[in-house]
C-alpha cells in the first residue's frame, strides 16, 4: 500500500480498488493466487490491517459479516481522528449505505451481500468493494464502485461486477429501467391503500396487464414472482416522505428487496413498464479456483489459455523491439518451462 500511494497518490490508489483486474492482480501479489471467493475478504482484511498501522491518507471501514455493519461508526471514528469535516463524513456514510442498498435491492441477482468495505481519503474520494454469495450455487459475486464519474447511485453506478452470469436478473440500475423506476416512485406517492390494491392486483399475474386491452399490445410473459412478505408500513412511510426520485426511495430506511420487487413487478404487470432483466456482470472467472469456488480449476483450459496468450504475443504485428518487449513481459508471468505440480 505504501508503494502504491507513493507512486500513484491517494486518489489513484483508491481508483485501483474499483478495478477488478487490478484487484485480482493485487491479491496475487499478496499471495492469494488462486482467485477464490476468499480473495475479497482476505485481501480487504489485510489492507485494513495495514492502513490501521500506517498513516497513508487512505482509510478503510467495514469488512465481512457483522463487521460490515460497523461501517458507519468506523467512518465516524476515522474522520474524527483525522479532522475530516462533517460534510465529507456524512457523504461517505451515505455512499456506503447507498452502495449496499443498490446491490441488495435495486440489483436483485440472487446474491446475498456478506462483505462490504469502503476505502476513502481526506477529500472524500472513495471506492467500495463488496461481495455477495448465492447460497444455492455457492458462487460469489464482487461489486466494485468508485466516486469518480458517478452521478447517480441508481443508474449504472458500478465500475464493474465480477461473477458468474445469470439468465434473469432484476436490474433497476440499468438505463433501460428508467420508466419502470418512475412508475415505482409514482406508486409510492399514491395513497397507501391504493398502492396496496395495485400490488395485490399485480400479484394475481400478468393477465391483469392493461396491455391485454391495447391494440397490438404484447402480453407480458408469466415469469414474475411477487414477494410473499411485503411490509405495508414501509410503503406508508415512503408515502409520508414523498421521495422525489428512485434514489431517494432506495435511501429510505426499511426499503429493501421485497418492497422494490413488489413495486417493480407492479410497474411491469399493471402499467407495462418493464425493467431490465439483463445481468450487468462484466467479468467472470475463466478457469476456476483451487478451493472449487466458484468452480474447480480446469488445468487443461488454463494451459490452453496460456498457450493462446503466448502465441498471440509472438504473432502480433509489432516492431521487433515492441514484440520482444511484449513476449518478455508475458514470459515473466508464464515461463515457457512452466509445469503443473
Amino acid at each position: 500500500m505504501t508503494i502504491s500511494v507513493d507512486d500513484l497518490g491517494e486518489r489513484e490508489t483508491l481508483n485501483k480498488f474499483s478495478d477488478p483486474l487490478w484487484f485480482q492482480a493485487f491479491s496475487c501479489v499478496l499471495g492469494f493466487d488462486w482467485h477464490s471467493s476468499g480473495t475479497t475478504t482476505v485481501t480487504c482484511g489485510a489492507v485494513k490491517e495495514a492502513l490501521s498501522s500506517n498513516d497513508l491518507g487512505i482509510y478503510l471501514a467495514g469488512g465481512k459479516g457483522s463487521v460490515s455493519r460497523m461501517t458507519p461508526p468506523e467512518i465516524e471514528s476515522a474522520c474524527e481522528r483525522n479532522s475530516i469535516g462533517f460534510d465529507i463524513e456524512n457523504s461517505l456514510k451515505k455512499s456506503s449505505k447507498m452502495a449496499a442498498k443498490v446491490d441488495s435491492a435495486a440489483l436483485q441477482d440472487g446474491h446475498q451481500l456478506y462483505h462490504h468495505t469502503i476505502l476513502f481519503d481526506r477529500k472524500g474520494n472513495w471506492s467500495v468493494v463488496q461481495q455477495g454469495m448465492n447460497e444455492e450455487s455457492g458462487y460469489a459475486r464482487r461489486y466494485h464502485w468508485s466516486s469518480d464519474g458517478i452521478s447517480h447511485f441508481d443508474e449504472n453506478p458500478h465500475t464493474s461486477i465480477l461473477g458468474v452470469r445469470r439468465d434473469r436478473v432484476l436490474d433497476l440500475t440499468s438505463r433501460d429501467s428508467r420508466e419502470a423506476k418512475e412508475v415505482c416512485c409514482d406508486l409510492i406517492k399514491e395513497d397507501p391503500r391504493r398502492t396496496r390494491e395495485i400490488v395485490r392486483a399485480a400479484s394475481r399475474g400478468p393477465q391483469k396487464s392493461i396491455l391485454e386491452w391495447c391494440p397490438g399490445g404484447e402480453k407480458i410473459p408469466a415469469v414474475l414472482t411477487m414477494p410473499r412478505d411485503i411490509n405495508w408500513n414501509v410503503l406508508r412511510s415512503c408515502y409520508d416522505i414523498q421521495p422525489r426520485n428512485f434514489e431517494e426511495l432506495l435511501g429510505i430506511d426499511g426499503v429493501g428487496p421485497s418492497t422494490v420487487r413488489a413495486l417493480a413487478f407492479s410497474a411491469e404487470i399493471i402499467y407495462g413498464k418493464e425493467p431490465s432483466w439483463d445481468d450487468p456482470v462484466k467479468f467472470s472467472f475463466a478457469v476456476g479456483g483451487k478451493d472449487g469456488v466458484p468452480f474447480p480449476v480446469d488445468r487443461k483450459a488454463m494451459d490452453q489459455t496460456i498457450q493462446i496468450l503466448r502465441q498471440g504475443a509472438e504473432e502480433a504485428r509489432l516492431g521487433n523491439r515492441e514484440k520482444i518487449s511484449a513476449i518478455q513481459r508475458l514470459r515473466r508471468f508464464v515461463p515457457p518451462d512452466y509445469e503443473w505440480n
